[in-house]
């Protein structure tokens, strides 16, 4: 397994680069599948579904209707975390994408725990089964520890206490392709991706690609 050692922390693999997240939101979400979302504290997960969600041109984004105090992170520079409170109860976790100004990012939905497991079920202490532990976009924040005090965290700099990293594990070979949910609107963009056949995926993805 690949590790990297950067501001005095080892990470479960090589953390991604600016660059990788400076590109269209619908092309860095598929990618994202398969690497790994990492805590400074040893609690990793692989990512194994993802949304998109694009800005202006998408009603379901929350910068659809332009900049406000809570979604100014996605405005800001590509691979900071945006993270939103949903339903008066739950985080969600977003790594912007994309040019800083476009108010775009991919929306984390779910996890395949890997390292940690005893903090992550610390963390939800009500979980009888691994499987539930990360399998939806506000399980794994709280298993993660992401709350909004991690809003405008940079994923790049890791010294920051969270990174999305890259263990040499290949993209996934059979990615299912689908419209996103729990959504009203911009219903019919098919912009989820997961890793087929995969556990940990939190709802049933409709066709392949």
């Amino acid at each position: 397994m690949v590790q990297e050692k950067t501001a005095s922390l080892i990470w479960p693999g090589r953390p991604l680069s600016r660059a990788f997240y400076n590109r269209a939101a619908t092309t860095v979400a598929p990618r994202l599948l398969n690497k790994i979302l990492a805590a400074a504290d040893g609690r990793a997960g692989r990512i194994v579904e993802v949304e998109a969600y694009v800005g202006a041109i998408d009603p379901a984004a929350h910068t659809y209707w332009g900049k406000t105090p809570r979604n100014a992170t996605m405005f800001g520079p590509p691979g900071h975390m945006y993270v939103y409170f949903t339903y008066g109860m739950h985080w969600c976790c977003n790594c912007v994408s994309g040019p800083k100004g476009g108010g775009c990012g991919v929306l984390i939905r779910a996890l395949e725990p890997l390292h940690g497991i005893a903090q992550l079920r610390a963390a939800r202490p009500r979980i009888a089964s691994d499987r539930d532990l990360c399998r939806g976009p506000a399980r794994l924040t709280q298993a993660m520890g992401i709350s909004g005090a991690q809003d405008g965290l940079d994923l790049v700099a890791t010294h920051e206490g969270f990174a999305i990293v890259d263990d040499g594990i290949a993209p996934p070979k059979d990615v299912a392709v689908s419209t996103r949910i729990g959504i009203s609107r911009g219903k019919d963009f098919p912009w989820r991706w997961s890793v087929s056949g995969n556990r940990y995926v939190s709802g049933t993805a409709s066709q392949r690609g």
